[in-house]
């Protein structure tokens, strides 16, 4: 079965909507002209180029494609016939949904020409406020934004908050989003898994939301789950989040403050990529409990039990703060609309929302001119030790 590749290109012509293939275009100019001469003269192509185009699709291909003979026109083989007549078949079947295809693309580019409108690519740990975000600018930017900021839309790829940081080093995005539990302090592993990878001349850190985690599980919370103590003592089944998520490191620090090790939990090693994969799989009765946000519990039909806040944060390169889509991304996280918004997500509430803050006030762990001697490690969970032992410092 030899698969097919979908190619386009973008031109200022307005032309059909046609996935054209060269070698189909190939064996209609030679059976229409009867020849190869012929159809490289209807092509505008050499001789040479066309006898060797067709060698080489019959050897890519496995089967002779064209039969000529000295002083007789040239015809297709059975093979390049059928090649012929399934592509004629599919267009005439596909013209539909390849116009559809086109117009989409043709959309998408407009953005791209359109100077009033800024993308901003933001990396970040996954979040319900943040879908509520690239929603709300979609749809109520023109209310919220002044004219002269454009249209803003948000191209949010939700990965682990260290992967999210990473990326935004590595120029992968302009904007990353993390979350730190509120009240972790110097050498705990929120500062080891994240100072290594923030630069203070660099990097500025943005308000987002205040939010709760807490453990979901199932409506009525028959196994009395109300702490991580209760979760060891009644052997309940955990459902853990992936290596790099912030849910993971904030699950580590929870464990180290109730003097518990990551061992004593039962389903430690049972990772879901998502608060809403671990609510599902709560919901499903593949596991007790899992530690997430009260809006995913809540979608889920779940009980959730608060157990800590944290701050979520977005993070970019100072550089980036004069860009027009970082700014206008500001300038809307501010607006009485988008305050409202989020306010009305379970679990969730603004805190210093779009405003440009101190590293040093945001996170208490954070002093970049104390003693660079490396202090003794805290006790820290393996897997997150894991995390921070990989981790390249940029």
């Amino acid at each position: 079965m030899h698969r097919l590749q979908l190619h386009y290109t973008l031109s200022k012509d307005s032309s059909p909507a046609l996935l054209r293939n060269p070698l189909i275009d190939l064996l209609q100019a030679v059976s229409s002209q009867g020849s190869i001469s012929g159809g490289a003269r209807a092509l505008g192509l050499s001789y040479r180029h066309v006898w060797g185009e067709l060698k080489r699709w019959e050897n890519e291909l496995g089967n002779e494609l064209v039969i000529w003979e000295k002083g007789q026109r040239a015809h297709l083989t059975e093979f390049g016939s059928k090649l012929m007549w399934a592509e004629r078949r599919a267009q005439a079947r596909l013209s539909p949904q390849i116009e559809a295809l086109r117009a989409e693309l043709e959309r998408s580019y407009a953005l791209a020409f359109d100077n009033g409108v800024h993308v901003v690519t933001l990396y970040a740990s996954h979040d319900d406020a943040l879908s509520r975000l690239r929603e709300h600018a979609l749809q109520g930017d023109h209310l919220a934004l002044p004219q002269e900021s454009g249209r803003l839309h948000l191209d949010i790829r939700f990965t682990g908050s260290v992967d999210a940081i990473r990326a935004l080093n590595e120029g992968r995005c302009v904007m990353a989003g993390f979350h730190t539990l509120l009240g972790t302090g110097k050498k705990t592993l929120t500062e080891r898994i994240y100072k290594p990878l923030l630069q203070p001349g660099q990097h500025k850190i943005i308000g987002f939301a205040r939010r709760t985690q807490g453990l979901m599980v199932v409506r009525g919370n028959p196994l009395s789950l109300h702490s991580l103590q209760d979760v060891v003592q009644r052997q309940a089944r955990f459902a853990n989040r992936t290596l790099g998520s912030g849910t993971r490191v904030a699950l580590d620090e929870l464990l180290a403050q109730a003097g518990l090790l990551a061992s004593q939990l039962p389903g430690y090693d049972h990772t879901e990529p998502s608060h809403s994969a671990v609510a599902q799989a709560v919901a499903a009765g593949q596991c007790d409990a899992g530690l997430g946000i009260a809006a995913a519990a809540q979608a889920a039909g779940l009980d959730f039990v608060p157990l800590a806040d944290e701050s979520y944060h977005l993070v970019c390169l100072k550089s980036a703060l004069a860009q027009p889509g970082i700014a206008a991304l500001l300038h809307l996280l501010q607006t009485p609309q988008w305050l409202g918004q989020i306010n009305t997500i379970p679990g969730y509430q603004a805190q210093q929302s779009g405003r440009v803050q101190s590293m040093r006030k945001v996170l208490p762990w954070w002093d970049y001119r104390q003693d660079k001697t490396p202090a003794s490690r805290p006790k820290i969970q393996g897997a997150s030790l894991l995390a921070f032992n990989t981790m390249k410092t940029p």
